[in-house]
Order: structure tokens, then sequence, then C-alpha cells
């Protein structure tokens, strides 16, 4: 469809990642004509690039839990509709130290049940009993039973087929130059919106530049890969260790992880370095992506440094206990280094834009869409936690009767 037949729209979206998709589906479900703007021919940033984690067990109680718990109720419906793959077999994280299995203990017995968390942990023969015993050289595991799996680079495309099946039009290979006060000007031709909605990702220069810079914004880059087994092995569940639990907010601030923080920095200073913790999450096809590094900055660098990928496939040989062979190596870039978790920024009172300061997107985007378009439709304030003070500046979005 013309540019010219879609001139006038209720909803504009810049941006084709989780965010802007969460944005656009959000909208269409409730009857407003939507545009998303993508200036590459797919979608090829953050949310693809990813694990393919809803995470729930790791986010810290409070809004980033409740949002992805809505996140997981929305991709479970969504996968059947929209043909693509969401397995809820959960995840494993395992102790591997007497330090690392306090943690555990403390979070099971301190913070679990109290904010809902669906986990358990598993000592002994419920240990042993996983995988015909593969895993009986870890101290401990925690089951998270709430964490799916997602293969991003078939369900990002997937969902995009599905919204435009819904009436969303997408302007691929489309610049937008400038937004706001209803009108959008892209290299796919000029636009008025009602709204629009900026999900640019880590780019913080070509629009609302002004804006952004004094935040003083960093993007983090990863080093991941994908690897078979060399062996046969039929992971169904998601993979971390204890290196994740200072990374993770629903462990981070326990007393019981300064120890492990402590550990790390002692026998394995390199991992420090590098910002390294292990996740593997199997694919449809047998195959397991790993990661992740974490290293930040203004810019991402193109260099891949080999002894990251080292460390990272050390990690998960022995994790898993196989040897792997590596398939494919990319680089994973994420806004980060915010004031929070997400920003959300009223630029005017027709345009907003919506950054995640964290790589979390595929865990809680559907939930941070659905909230953000919901509450300008319905006139209901958001959190703080993700409103700030911008909501008091934005126009009501009119639902179609």
């Amino acid at each position: 469809m013309s540019h010219t037949i879609m001139d006038h729209v209720d909803v504009a979206i810049v941006g084709s990642g989780i965010l802007g998709l969460a944005h656009a589906l959000a909208a269409v479900k409730r009857g407003l004509r939507v545009a998303v703007f993508e200036r590459s021919t797919a979608p090829m940033g953050a949310s693809i690039r990813n694990f393919g984690m809803s995470l729930v067990t790791g986010q810290p109680p409070g809004i980033m839990l409740e949002l992805a718990q809505q996140t997981r109720a929305a991709w479970l419906d969504l996968a059947p509709r929209a043909n693509f793959s969401a397995r809820e077999a959960g995840s494993l994280l395992f102790a591997r130290s007497d330090a690392e299995h306090a943690v555990l203990e403390e979070f099971i017995a301190d913070r679990a049940e109290q904010h809902g968390y669906d986990a358990m942990l598993l000592e002994g023969e419920q240990l042993a009993a996983l995988y015909d015993g593969r895993f009986r050289h870890h101290r401990s595991a925690l089951r998270g039973s709430q964490d799916l799996q997602l293969y991003s680079r078939e369900a990002i495309p997937a969902l995009v087929r599905y919204l435009q099946a819904q009436g969303v039009q997408f302007h691929f290979n489309a610049l937008v130059k400038e937004a706001g006060d209803g009108r959008i000007s892209s290299t796919a031709g000029e636009f008025r919106a009602e709204h629009t909605v900026v999900c640019a990702g880590h780019d913080y220069q070509t629009l609302f530049a002004d804006r952004l810079g004094p935040m003083n914004l960093q993007v983090c880059r990863l080093q991941m890969l994908r690897a078979a087994a060399v062996e046969y092995f039929p992971l169904t569940h998601a993979l971390m260790t204890g290196l994740s639990l200072p990374h993770y907010g629903a462990f981070a601030d326990l007393p019981a992880t300064a120890a492990v923080r402590a550990e790390i920095e002692a026998k394995t200073p390199a991992l420090n370095r590098h910002g390294i913790h292990l996740l593997v999450s199997p694919t449809p096809y047998q195959e397991f992506v790993i990661g992740d590094s974490h290293h930040y900055g203004a810019d991402a660098e193109p260099f891949n440094n080999e002894e990251v990928d080292q460390l990272l496939i050390g990690l998960a040989e022995d994790t898993l206990g196989v040897r792997l062979k590596v398939l494919e190596r990319w680089q994973g870039v994420y806004g980060n280094k915010g004031p929070g978790p997400i920003s959300l920024l009223a630029i005017d009172a027709h345009t907003t834009a919506v950054l995640l300061h964290t790589g979390i997107g595929m865990s809680v985007g559907l939930g941070l869409g659905e909230r953000i378009i919901a509450a300008q439709v319905n006139g209901i304030a958001l959190p703080d936690a993700i409103a700030g003070t911008s909501q008091s500046l934005l126009v009501p979005l009119s639902v179609p009767k």
C-alpha cells in the first residue's frame, strides 16, 4: 500500500523491534489504524540477536516482575495465532559452589513465595534425576517454571506477518528523519499521526538527540554464539549458572549475593573484566544460543575478542557436560545506562519516545507496550517506574466506536 493512501493514521511507530511491535499489537487490537516505520529491510537489531528468553524468574519484585508475567501471558497467547514457537519448559539456574547455593536458598526462603515467583530448589536426587544425571556435578539448581523460550529470529518476523494480517502497515527501508506534533517525515514520504511512538532502540542520534544527549546514554555490546552438541543432547530448559546471580534483579540485592561477587572476582576475574555470565537457550532445532559478555560505551566497537568466545564456550561445555561445535558468532547491541530500566519521554503532546536501558525486551516488552497504549486510550496513569513525569503531556488516543 502506498504512503499516499496511508498518509493519516492513529498511531505511527518508529522501529520494528519488540518494543515497536508491542505498541503496534496493543494499538491494532483496539481498532486503531497503525503504521510502523523501519529503516532496515526487516528487524535487524537487538530483538533478533538475543537469546529469545522471556525471563520471569530473574526480574526484580515490583513493576518489572509484573511486566514479565504480563509479557509471558501475551507470548503464549500469540504463539499459536502467529505461528511461532514459545516453549514452556522453564529454566534451570545451577549453583556451582556453596556461596551460589546460599543465594538460591535465600531466594526460595525470603523472596519466591512473597512475590509470586514460581520456582523450586533442586538438590540431591532431584538434581541427579535431571537429564539422566548429566547435571549432577552442580551443587543445586533453581528451576523457574514461568520462563519461556522463543527463537527470536523466527518469532519476530512471524509477529510482523501477524500484525500485517491484522491491518498494520509496515514501511521497511524507511528512515524517519523527523517526528513531532502529529507529523512524520521519512524517506517513504510525509505522514500524519494522532500519536507517534518512537522505539528506536540504541539510536540516540537520529531523533530527539537534544533530549537524549543530556541523559548520557550508553550502549552495551555482547558476544554471542550458536552451537551444536557433538553428541546428541535434547535440552529443553534454558540454562544459567550462579554467574547470573549478581546480574539479575531477583537475586542481585540479596545479602548472600555479596559472597558470590567476591568469589567470582577471586577465582575468575576475567569473567568480571568482560562482564560474562552464562546463558544457554536451546533452539527448536536442537542447537544452543550461548552468551554473553557485556562491554559498555558510547558506540559498539566492531572487534570481537576471541578470549571472550573461548571463555563462553568453556563455561557452556562445563555446564552442559558436552563438547560443542560453534555454528555462528555475532554481536548483540542494546541501549544501556539510563536513569532506570525504562524511560518514557513525552516529546510533545502527540509524540512519545520509549527506551529500554537493559537487554530484557523479550521479557517485558509486550507488557510494556500494552500498558502504555492502554493508559493513553483509557486515560489512566502509568506507574511512576514507567512514566516518570511524562504522562501529563500526552493527548489521549480515541478508539473507534
